[in-house]
């Protein structure tokens, strides 16, 4: 397994839409939804990366395993000042999945 030395920048996850649920109700029985704007996984092709807040450097990130993905709902966009688009999703998971939560921090002097 190769080790990142140093930071890299992720490319934006084109996510295979699936057929929207019958019946909300009965999905959040067995799921959980999640918001954000998803990303491809820089090593894992079998994972995605879904960042709720993606102008904001400082808020943490969420990773997931495909398989533990079961429906996609594309919400409206979100623009930037300068003009730049972040695609944004509603992905519903799996109770009792494992996924990570990844919080940035900074480090200082005891």
């Amino acid at each position: 397994m190769n080790a990142i030395t140093s930071l890299q920048k992720t490319e934006k996850l084109e996510l295979e839409k699936y057929k929207a649920p019958k019946d909300i109700r009965s999905l959040l029985k067995t799921h959980v939804p999640y918001t954000g704007s998803p990303q491809k996984h820089p090593l894992d092709p079998d994972r995605i990366i879904l960042l709720p807040d993606p102008y904001n450097q400082k808020s943490p990130y969420l990773e997931f395993g495909r398989n533990e993905v079961t429906h996609v709902e594309k919400l409206a966009n979100i623009v930037n000042l300068a003009g730049t688009t972040v695609s944004i999703v509603r992905i519903w998971v799996k109770k009792g999945s494992i996924a990570i939560q990844c919080t940035p921090f900074k480090v200082t002097s005891l």
